[in-house]
């Protein structure tokens, strides 16, 4: 979606990506990391959808399991009874302050840390009906985890062939994320209000 944006083009070399984490890497490290992405028989692109179809499910899940006892467990336990979407909202802004440390050392908006912050809080503010929906159709926290590590292990590849625009307005994170996400809590609103998911309003 990052290339319907007029100022982003598609860039096989992955330079956009590469710039984008030029301030947490070395000179020296950014060119061999072109040097390796020219000599491989595979483009990384693919190399890195594999990994995260394995990963994501398998390890990162795990990893992601932490999280979510806290998210999807402990919060969705507590805050479920003041309905779908405050608790959806409370949890998500909880979960973005949460990463409010990491954001200011250079993570997920490496170009603008400061902004990074309120973006991250907005973005899993976003982020957080979607897996409160599968948290509460599953029964279970292990398939909001299993959706945490998929999503961990495949971001980036949603900056990996594009080259202009920054942290904030390409990738999964950036503009092109929210609207994607935006979209899908407009369709999950509709969804609910329809009365097509009547568990929900059980919990109210």
């Amino acid at each position: 979606m990052s290339l319907l944006l007029p100022w982003v083009e598609y860039s096989p070399g992955m330079d956009g990506l590469l710039e984008r984490f030029s301030p947490i890497f070395t000179a020296d490290q950014l060119e061999e990391f072109k040097r390796e992405i020219a000599d491989s028989p595979i483009h990384p692109f693919w190399t890195a959808l594999l990994q995260g179809l394995i990963v994501g499910p398998t390890v990162n899940a795990i990893a992601g399991f932490g999280e979510e006892v806290g998210w999807r467990g402990l919060m969705f336990r507590e805050l479920i009874h003041t309905g779908f979407w405050r608790c959806s909202a409370l949890t998500g802004f909880v979960w973005g302050l949460w990463h409010a440390p990491l954001v200011m050392l250079g993570h997920n908006y490496p170009q603008h840390p400061s902004i990074g912050v309120l973006m991250m809080i907005a973005w899993t503010m976003l982020l957080s009906p979607i897996f409160s929906y599968v948290r509460l159709k599953s029964g279970a926290v292990p398939a909001a985890a299993i959706l945490h590590g998929s999503l961990n292990a495949t971001a980036g590849l949603s900056i990996m062939l594009v080259k202009g625009g920054d942290d904030l307005t390409t990738g999964v994170s950036g503009l092109p994320g929210f609207a994607v996400l935006g979209t899908s809590c407009m369709l999950l609103y509709i969804r609910l209000r329809d009365g097509w998911c009547h568990e929900i309003y059980d919990y109210r």
